[in-house]
């Protein structure tokens, strides 16, 4: 079976590797996958797997002026996505898998309509909420449901993917909705229970939907020998650890900073992920460290920490949850989020949204004895169970 990945970005990030993580293992099943990235900023770190880079750097820098401007993320990169389409074509995939679709790489009215012309079978991963709104990729934390009814007046114009000009949220919901439906044979795969209750409420709840839960390579997450603690001169202090690939007020930056008042001082916090400014902007107490792809520092950093904290309240599954537990290392997480979902398939702390709830998540656990083989409850989230899942919905 020839599969065709499509995605913003392959080999790096979450979605990156699940990408290259899904391609390797078809291949190994005895199929032909190619993954085509478009975000030209992001190295391809795609391996051993057959790629197609669409468009080129200029493109992308094209279309997200266009968004900047106009509020057109998806209706740009006409020429580029053209003559992706031809080499597609060429290759005459029998399935086509989305993934991220946003990005300033693909316009997605060339691309739905090739899919539909065509008539072919497709498998799309949504791993925001990007798919089923006007602009944004996350709107929990405003308490928008505008996109149930049409993205009127977005809130959310200036966040990612932003627009310092227009707000065209409505027209961009109109003609999203007009491009994803009536694909003929299209399956729409959830990370999560959370995210699959929104698109039931969506423009694309007339489609298949089947929840499968990501999954990590268990080869690589296990908990190792760390001198992590030596190297940052906290080996006398209970470690909390934050990781994420961009800080915002919807990772909880804020509630680390808040929390660092309130544990104590034999805690230290550490994130991982952050940019030089919001380093620069930490109390002189907390560890900030910038975003890395590689997962040996990852693995050293899950290692080493003695409680791992994810106070996102817009996440539509949790990976990095599922990846300190497989390092043994015990998660603590929001109530009522997707994140929490991981937890209930391993192990954890569900606390409810308050800081003061995380603190006392973070006391109870230090008073706890670390559990021998711990990452043993994150083997419902391996690799193999996540690529043979998908396999089945190409099968």
């Amino acid at each position: 079976m020839r599969i065709l990945h499509i995605n913003s970005v392959c080999g790096v990030t979450g979605t990156g590797r699940i990408v290259t993580d899904l391609c390797e293992g078809a291949n190994a099943r005895g199929h032909q996958s190619v993954a085509a990235y478009g975000e030209h900023k992001f190295k391809n770190q795609g391996g051993k797997i057959n790629t197609i880079s669409i468009g080129s750097s200029l493109d992308c820098q094209i279309h997200g002026l266009l968004t900047r401007v106009f509020d057109l993320q998806g209706f740009g990169s006409k020429r580029a996505t053209e003559k992706f389409l031809k080499e597609v074509d060429r290759f005459h995939p029998e399935v086509i898998h989305l993934h991220n679709l946003h990005g300033y790489y693909i316009n997605i009215e060339l691309l739905f309509d090739f899919i539909k012309r065509n008539n072919i079978k497709t498998v799309w991963t949504l791993h925001d909420c990007w798919p089923i709104t006007g602009h944004c990729v996350h709107f929990e934390n405003v308490s928008c449901d505008k996109w149930k009814t049409g993205c009127r007046h977005c809130p959310l114009t200036r966040e990612y993917p932003a627009s310092w000009v227009m707000d065209n949220a409505y027209k961009n919901y109109q003609r999203k909705k007009t491009a994803f439906q009536k694909a003929q044979h299209m399956t729409i795969v959830v990370p999560s229970r959370w995210l699959a209750e929104k698109v039931k409420e969506s423009f694309l709840k007339d489609y298949k939907l089947k929840i499968i839960y990501n999954g990590i390579d268990l080869e690589k997450y296990y908990p190792v020998k760390s001198d992590f603690k030596a190297r940052y001169g906290i080996e006398n202090y209970q470690m909390v650890l934050g990781v994420a690939n961009v800080w915002n007020e919807r990772k909880g930056l804020k509630t680390f900073i808040e929390l660092e008042k309130l544990l104590g001082e034999n805690y230290r916090i550490v994130l991982v992920g952050l940019n030089k400014e919001q380093i620069q902007g930490l109390p002189s107490t907390m560890i900030g460290l910038e975003r890395t792809d590689s997962i040996d520092e990852l693995v050293q950093a899950y290692s080493a920490a003695d409680v791992f904290v994810t106070p996102s309240t817009e996440e539509t599954f949790g990976l990095t949850v599922a990846e300190a537990m497989a390092c043994g290392t015990w998660p603590i997480v929001y109530e009522r989020t997707a994140c929490a979902e991981v937890v209930e398939h391993g192990k954890g702390s569900i606390v409810p949204r308050s800081v003061e709830a995380i603190r006392d998540a973070i006391w109870a656990c230090s008073k706890r004895e670390k559990e021998e083989n711990f990452e043993r409850y994150a083997q419902f989230f391996s690799k193999k169970r996540f690529v043979e899942e998908v396999l089945e919905v190409y099968e």
